[in-house]
């Protein structure tokens, strides 16, 4: 029934836009016998611009084939290396995971000292954590933590876990206490509840979890598909406490 009125819907804007611009009538009839495939031959064809087009076809090679998007970056780079090139290069790379070719470029922006240099050292941290290189993690939260983005960021997050690895705790735990706020990173607390059960801090580990337990009961759908995999731990957890 749903796909009905979608389908109905569609041919409305179809036979207004055919109508409020002119279009030859034979559109109508394009639109009106040929089910669906008229409707969306004519929003191709007459209704999205080529720049339209381009874009989405830019966006589908993109998800399909991810290393064309860097193979065309690198290209740009080659004909005029500018920090925004450099910049969508890098973020390309983070984008497939490929952390070490990211960090490369990140760090190259950082050469040009009229830019502002903070999103670069906030995908740093973020690269390096993910390559467990949590001396870099550290060095490049040095060079931002004093800005106010920092604050309950998922940097601020990656340091308090830096500095556990590196076995200062008592920073550690100032540094992941302050991501743990009600109704939002689940995740990021089911690590602090683990940081305080592996710290013999069982009392501060468990409320976290039955906090996360209790929000979980007022989720969205869309929200506990998300989090499923967070809220499925916590239980498990729960269950040995």
């Amino acid at each position: 029934m749903l796909q009905y009125y979608l389908v109905i819907a569609v041919k409305v804007f179809c036979f207004y836009h055919i109508y409020k611009n002119h279009k030859p009538y034979y559109w109508f009839f394009v639109v009106l016998f040929i089910p669906i495939f008229g409707a969306i031959f004519y929003i191709i064809t007459q209704v999205l611009t080529s720049r339209d087009v381009n874009t989405i076809k830019k966006e589908i090679t993109s998800v399909v084939n991810p290393t064309k998007k860097i193979k065309d970056l690198e290209k740009k780079i080659e004909f005029v290396d500018t920090y925004a090139n450099r910049m969508d290069l890098a973020d390309a790379y983070f984008e497939i995971k490929a952390y070490q070719n990211a960090i490369l470029n990140y760090e190259i922006t950082l050469k040009d000292k009229s830019q502002n240099g903070l999103y670069a050292h906030q995908q740093l941290v973020l690269c390096y954590f993910q390559i467990n290189d949590f001396e870099k993690v550290i060095s490049h939260v040095n060079e931002i933590k004093n800005k106010p983005e920092f604050k309950g960021s998922k940097q601020q997050f990656c340091y308090g876990l830096a500095l556990r690895e590196q076995d200062d705790l008592d920073a550690a735990e100032t540094q992941l206490k302050a991501i743990d706020r009600p109704y939002s990173n689940y995740s990021e607390r089911l690590e602090l509840a683990k940081f305080y059960l592996d710290n013999d801090s069982r009392n501060k580990g468990k409320e976290i979890l039955e906090d996360i337990s209790a929000e979980a009961q007022h989720m969205t759908k869309p929200n506990r598909k998300l989090f499923r995999q967070t809220i499925v731990e916590v239980e498990q957890l729960l269950k040995t406490l």
